[in-house]
């Protein structure tokens, strides 16, 4: 049967379907699969039945895989295999979580809009969420077209932008929350990044903003100017007309392009509901400013 693609809006997000990730891929849906990933940012599979090898052999497609940056935590037991993010409220005994534990304040970060490892100094290209389970209420996860964005700023203020460059760390969107609990060997193993605020994607030509909360200097600007401006953008990025919000069915399976596009988790009762999801992202190529051929600042 033919690969399917419905697309959600006409530019952004689209499902994809008679399609089954458990098994490998022609080499002709692969390619068609990454021109949709290319066209609409976000992909989502629905009905999925995976294991974790499957879960890794899909997200290989599209490149190497990251380490979860949990192996960085002091006396880290991980409850799966290093290549995932657990995005789940569930600890190494398969238990709900405890109110005051350090992984659900940390976990809270994802609350705040984001892309994937723009703290690290190569990035994340794409990630490839997949709910086990569920809550029954809320927890869903919005996304916003950076292109789309980029495309609605005025002229002026899109040739202003070409060029910057951020400051990107773990610990300024954490410390957004209040959270500081960090050993000095997580501060040394995820030192600040640069990062450029617009990016061109070779694939379409499209350019793009590049925010996440992660991000807390612009580099040339007096620090207040700096942080209006990224908070100025991510205002005007996250408006609902740029957003796509997911409401999860177990076996979804989302695949999302981290270099056009931010995220944020939404509230859900994480003391209650049991919410399993586990996250494999693919390294890009290179840092962004590298890959723009800009020269980093101090």
């Amino acid at each position: 049967m033919t690969l399917r693609i419905f697309p959600i809006t006409p530019e952004f997000a689209a499902e994809v379907g008679d399609v089954d990730l458990s098994q490998p891929l022609s080499g002709t849906v692969e390619q068609a699969i990454k021109a949709a990933f290319w066209q609409y940012g976000v992909l989502i599979f629905p009905d999925q039945q995976l294991s974790a090898e499957e879960h890794l052999r899909f997200a290989r497609v599209f490149g190497p895989l990251e380490t979860s940056i949990a192996v960085h935590q002091p006396q880290a037991k991980l409850r799966l295999a290093a290549e995932f993010a657990d995005v789940s409220n569930l600890t190494v005994r398969d238990q709900l979580w405890g109110e005051d534990s350090r992984a659900r304040l940390f976990a809270l970060g994802n609350r705040l809009w984001h892309t994937d490892s723009s703290f690290r100094q190569i990035p994340a290209y794409a990630s490839l969420l997949y709910a086990r389970s569920i809550a029954p209420i809320g927890g869903h996860t919005e996304f916003a077209d950076l292109r789309a964005a980029f495309d609605a700023l005025p002229p002026d203020q899109r040739a202003a932008l070409r060029g910057r460059v951020l400051e990107h760390s773990i610990f300024t969107s954490r410390a957004k929350l209040g959270f500081h609990d960090f050993a000095q060997a997580e501060r040394d193993a995820l030192p600040p990044v640069q990062q450029v605020l617009v990016r061109t994607l070779p694939q379409t030509g499209r350019e793009s903003l590049y925010l996440a909360s992660h991000a807390g200097r612009v580099i040339g600007l007096p620090d207040a100017e700096g942080l209006a401006l990224i908070d100025a953008l991510t205002t005007h990025a996250t408006q609902r007309q740029f957003v796509y919000t997911h409401r999860w069915r177990v076996g979804d399976l989302v695949l999302w392009d981290n270099r056009c596009t931010a995220h944020r988790g939404t509230e859900f009762d994480d003391l209650r509901w049991r919410r399993d999801y586990q996250r494999v992202s693919v390294a890009d190529v290179a840092n962004s400013c590298a890959q723009a051929q800009l020269t980093l600042g101090p």
